[in-house]
């Protein structure tokens, strides 16, 4: 789809840490494109700098009409950026529509492993991928190419991240109304991830019973929860405030309905280590549902043996739905996903599906 692009003015906005815009700018410039970049942060500008670079050092308030400016002033024919719910993207995004700009964005990838998403006009809750059966069903993909694993991903992720905090935070007076969509505080954060280390270690150990029992699929009939980071941007397309929501609702259904010798299970998502622990809210409904034994809260464990085993999976709208269905396991999509339509998730309530 970057092909589509070809010849025409682009607008570059944030990208995830690292050099990965960079990277697409040089791919783009190949096609003939004459590349614009905005940087919001020292550390966008420790990974991108050049003449196309514009630093914007304004409010959010004024961002709006800054990158209106901006677009008529470069006659800018299309605006490409990572994430779509970020709140300066969404500001630029509604104005580009209004412009008549056409929008391309990037996101982590939630269809194959190994791969980034790109779309037009939208991922996620906002994508154009057509929800009508039909469509899949007369489709001939042909054979897809073989995917290419990215090695040693999270290291290279961690020190691109650590870099770009850090450096943002060290030369913060050259954007001093710049506000993060999350918390990048260097020191703040290194402490939070050492505490997921020990968490990690703790419940490796804590785990171990139930992963063997994962693994061997000894487990009794069980239902599985693979829970989303507390911040992820597919919270916006659900009906959810929080993830304490998610799983009151969750529990509450499945205590009510679900056959009485069924265990059900939620996973700890371990980009979330740092941050949550649901420990007090899964006691709390056990308590006031009478559940006992039959709630577990797991974290570090061997999903796809967990997901092959369950009787079926509930997710907000996590990628692992995919993955579930990848293994033959039902699943229930309590959000806006992309893969749930009739033939692949299960369309009944959440209390019609224990059953």
């Amino acid at each position: 789809m970057l092909a589509d692009l070809a010849g025409k003015k682009v607008l570059l906005l944030q990208g995830p840490a690292g050099p990965f815009f960079w990277r697409v700018a040089r791919h783009l410039r190949k096609l003939g494109c004459d590349v614009t970049k905005v940087n919001f942060n020292s550390g966008e500008d420790l990974y991108y700098r050049g003449p196309e670079v514009v630093r914007y050092q304004g409010s959010f308030h004024d961002w709006p009409s800054f990158f209106q400016e901006l677009i008529e002033q470069r006659s800018i024919q299309a605006v490409v950026l990572f994430g779509d719910c970020r709140p300066l993207h969404r500001a630029a995004i509604e104005r580009a529509r209004h412009l008549g700009r056409d929008i391309f964005v990037f996101e982590e990838g939630y269809l194959r492993p190994d791969f980034v998403t790109f779309e037009k006009d939208g991922v996620n809750g906002y994508s154009s991928i057509p929800q009508t059966p039909a469509f899949y069903r007369g489709l001939n993909m042909g054979r897809l190419p073989e995917p290419v694993p990215v090695k040693h991903a999270f290291l290279k992720s961690a020190v691109h991240t650590i870099c770009y905090a850090t450096v943002a935070a060290m030369f913060r007076p050259l954007y001093p109304q710049y506000q993060h969509h999350r918390d990048i505080r260097p020191f703040h954060q290194a402490g939070l991830w050492l505490k997921s280390g020990v968490r990690r270690s703790f419940h490796t150990v804590r785990d171990r019973d139930v992963n063997r029992r994962f693994l061997e699929g000894s487990m009794p009939p069980y239902f599985f929860v693979p829970l989303q980071v507390y911040l992820d941007a597919q919270m916006q397309h659900a009906r959810f405030a929080t993830m304490d929501e998610f799983i009151q609702e969750v529990v509450t259904s499945f205590a009510r309905h679900a056959p009485h010798d069924n265990l059900l299970i939620f996973k700890h998502h371990p980009m979330d280590r740092p941050y949550r622990d649901y420990s007090s809210t899964l006691d709390q409904l056990r308590r006031l549902h009478g559940v006992g034994d039959r709630l577990l809260y797991v974290d570090v464990i061997h999903l796809p043996s967990a997901l092959r085993g369950a009787r079926g999976t509930v997710v907000m709208n996590s990628t692992a739905g995919l993955s579930s269905i990848h293994h033959g396991t039902p699943v229930k999509c309590l959000g806006n996903a992309v893969y749930d339509m009739p033939g692949l998730t299960y369309q009944g309530s959440l209390d019609e599906f224990w059953l």
